[in-house]
């Protein structure tokens, strides 16, 4: 299917959009930017990172692959189907929650949505800090901040600009992990590390729910970044374009983060820029590299700041009863959470490793429930038949508070506190599974089950079809019955 690329020419640099719908007259993009873009923000120092997590904490470097893997295609899949909401809803992922959680309930996941790109952008602010101060020979913090500024540039300038950023991240960063792999292979014994074998279901659990984790964290943003597609944009398609460039790009970073932190003799954590760099060689090459690392993390914190700030309107506008920011009140919102990130990045950036494996796997308990609670909704029970404009009117459809979405995301966190293992809480299940954390598997099936058999009984009147707001100069009105035009013009 070819997808219109000629609106796109004449937008402005600066999004105009926010949170509200976007118009079919402004829709624009095709589907191959959504692989670069996935692509291109999993290219990167932290998903090296969190792959050699695997084997820094004891894994087998052949079953680690095996489990990152496996993690991959379980939590992209999630990741991806988020995504394939985006053009059919022209909207920001976390909007459409109004409708499982009502517009007021929709803020409790959403204030943790906000908490998780907090943390996340903190910790690529710490590697990026790291990557530029070797870069212009300046201390970490002051690499921290140069860092920080740019984010806030890209993240006011928006969509178009984000996208751009993607496409060129991915190309640099092939290049550079080409680079890096080749260097490897002629430093290492690949082959020796594969043959070392010693299968542990706790190790090897952990790898998938290092991966899982990391694609299940997408979920809440990923359709922000599909919703410009034209609305007639195959579902499939989408699926497919989000999720391998997501996929590929986390897996060959993380087999990157494995082998290197394998081979490294135990001199990896606690200064991964500088051991991955140090692969490449000195001089400009090692210039380069940093350049690569810092400009890899643009993209992906970027994503995480606009995301927040995507966020934070959202729950704004849902007391408000409109879906309207202003430019001066977006760059207010992202000067907040970038400075926010930024000064966790300098107070923790000394403790970074076990902080951030901690983080990743804790977030699981409160993200799993909710995509499990979004999915099944909309493909099951909805079936993509949403009210977009009762999703900003707190007495209509949706209702302030939906207790039904409230209740089952609850108790999908609360299921899931038994089998939990981090720094942060262990449950009393735990050892009796031999140390395996299976609580994103729990907080994934639970959930989305008991859902589905409450939903099917109580949930409200679904609309007939798909209602979308009216759009002023269009040649075609989307068809809706008598009860949904009285909804989409209210």
């Amino acid at each position: 299917m070819a997808v219109n690329t000629d609106r796109a020419g004449n937008k402005p640099l600066i999004e105009r959009r926010s949170i509200d719908y976007i118009p079919e007259a402004e829709r624009h993009g095709r589907l191959f930017s959504q692989f670069t873009l996935w692509m291109g923000a999993n290219l990167q120092i932290t998903a090296i990172v969190t792959g050699a997590l695997a084997v820094v904490l004891g894994g087998d470097v052949f079953w680690s692959l095996i489990g990152l893997l496996i993690g991959q295609l379980l939590g992209g899949g999630v990741m991806a189907l988020h995504a394939a909401q985006g053009p059919k809803l022209g909207l920001p992922q976390m909007i459409s929650s109004r409708v499982q959680f009502g517009v007021y309930g929709a803020a409790i996941p959403i204030v943790l949505v906000c908490l998780m790109y907090l943390g996340f952008t903190a910790t690529g602010t710490v590697l990026s800090g790291q990557a530029l101060g070797q870069l212009f020979n300046v201390s970490d913090s002051v690499g921290i901040l140069i860092f920080a500024s740019v984010i806030v540039l890209v993240t006011v300038l928006g969509y178009r600009v984000i996208h751009w950023i993607g496409r060129v991240a991915s190309v640099i960063g092939v290049i550079a992990f080409v680079f890096l792999f080749w260097r490897l292979m002629s430093q290492t014994d690949v082959g020796a590390l594969l043959q070392i074998r010693h299968f542990s279901w706790s190790s090897f659990l952990l790898a998938v729910s290092l991966a899982a984790s990391w694609q299940i964290a997408f979920g809440p943003y990923v359709a922000d970044y599909s919703r410009y597609l034209p609305s007639n944009t195959s579902a499939v398609k989408t699926f497919f374009a989000a999720g391998a460039g997501s996929v590929v790009g986390a897996q060959v970073a993380m087999i990157l983060g494995v082998f290197a932190a394998a081979s490294a003799n135990g001199q990896f954590a606690g200064h991964e820029v500088a051991y991955i760099v140090g692969l490449g060689g000195t001089g400009a090459t090692a210039a380069l590299l940093y350049f690569s690392i810092a400009f890899g993390k643009v993209t992906i914190s970027t994503l995480n700041s606009y995301g927040s700030f995507m966020c934070i309107a959202t729950i704004i506008s849902g007391f408000k009863g409109h879906l309207t920011v202003t430019r001066l009140q977006r760059l207010v919102f992202v000067l907040v959470i970038v400075g926010t990130a930024t000064l966790i990045a300098l107070l923790g950036q000394h403790s970074f490793l076990g902080a951030f494996k901690s983080f990743i796997l804790f977030l699981l308990a409160f993200f799993t429930p909710w995509s499990a609670i979004n999915l099944v909704d909309y493909y099951c029970i909805t079936r993509e038949r949403y009210d977009v404009p009762a999703l900003a009117n707190p007495n209509g459809r949706y209702g302030r508070w939906n207790l039904l979405g409230i209740s089952v995301y609850v108790f999908g966190v609360l299921v899931q506190l038994p089998f939990i293992s981090t720094k942060f809480y262990t449950g009393p299940l735990v050892a009796a599974l031999g140390d395996v954390d299976i609580s994103w598997i729990i907080g994934l099936v639970l959930p989305a089950v008991v859902y589905y058999v409450c939903a099917k009984k109580w949930h409200s009147a679904v609309p007939d079809q798909l209602i979308l707001p009216v759009e002023q100069n269009s040649v075609v009105q989307p068809k809706t019955s008598g009860a949904g035009r009285a909804a989409a013009q209210a």
